[in-house]
């Protein structure tokens, strides 16, 4: 048997993937592609966001209260005890009883509490995590969501099979997919085009309930130097 011969000094240049590009360019080309999404499973096609658990938020409001709720139980034991109120309660119940409406301070704290009272309300109202995009069912007792990083992560590696592409930075946001590609060779059209078709086909076969819109933007390398 024989061995294919290789041929000696010569390289081939791959390409690279990075997540930024320089800003800037020798020339550009950009575009824009809307498409329809595919036809959902359950029919409408419309999943609503995950809820968010929002722990963070709720262990603090659990450690307020409980720590005020404390306080307030223990003083109220010791005057039942015959002994003083705190100190802090005999203050606060002095600068309520004497302050005026108008009151710098009494505006200020006023202004915190409707503050704090908006942001839970806020937070329980609504479901939270932007990040995870829903998907569409493929059985009516599992719910699947796919991270904006992944899906970003997903368009980047088709994106870098088209012929020219370089370097690619792809963000995917809740109602479009923003691609940035750098090609070193063939026509700049064409490089759009194949990635138009090849992003719009790879954000269809993400599954997602609603597929954000597609945003394709093509340009020559910076000039080093």
């Amino acid at each position: 048997m024989s061995e294919p011969q290789g041929t000696e000094g010569t390289t081939q240049r791959l390409p690279v993937i990075e997540k930024a590009t320089g800003p800037g360019s020798l020339d550009q080309s950009a575009s824009a592609a809307d498409y329809e999404p595919p036809p959902a499973v359950d029919g409408d096609g419309r999943e609503r966001r995950f809820w968010s658990a929002r722990r963070i938020p709720a262990a603090l409001t659990a450690l307020v209260l409980l720590a005020t709720a404390g306080m307030f139980l223990y003083d109220i034991a010791a005057v039942r005890a015959d002994r003083p109120a705190m100190r802090w309660r005999r203050e606060l119940a002095r600068g309520l009883a004497e302050r005026p409406l108008d009151d710098i301070w009494v505006l200020v704290g006023a202004g915190v509490a409707t503050a704090l009272g908006l942001w839970l309300l806020v937070l329980a109202a609504t479901p939270g995590l932007r990040s995870v995009l829903p998907m569409r069912r493929t059985h009516p007792d599992v719910r699947a969501g796919l991270h904006r990083d992944l899906a970003a992560l997903v368009l980047r590696d088709r994106a870098m099979e088209v012929a020219g592409v370089q370097t690619v930075r792809v963000r995917v946001g809740r109602a479009r997919a923003d691609v940035r590609a750098v090609s070193h060779f063939r026509d700049l059209d064409d490089v759009r085009t194949d990635l138009d078709a090849t992003l719009a086909d790879a954000i269809r076969g993400l599954g997602l309930t609603r597929p954000p819109a597609l945003s394709v933007h093509v340009r020559r390398p910076g000039r080093k130097g």
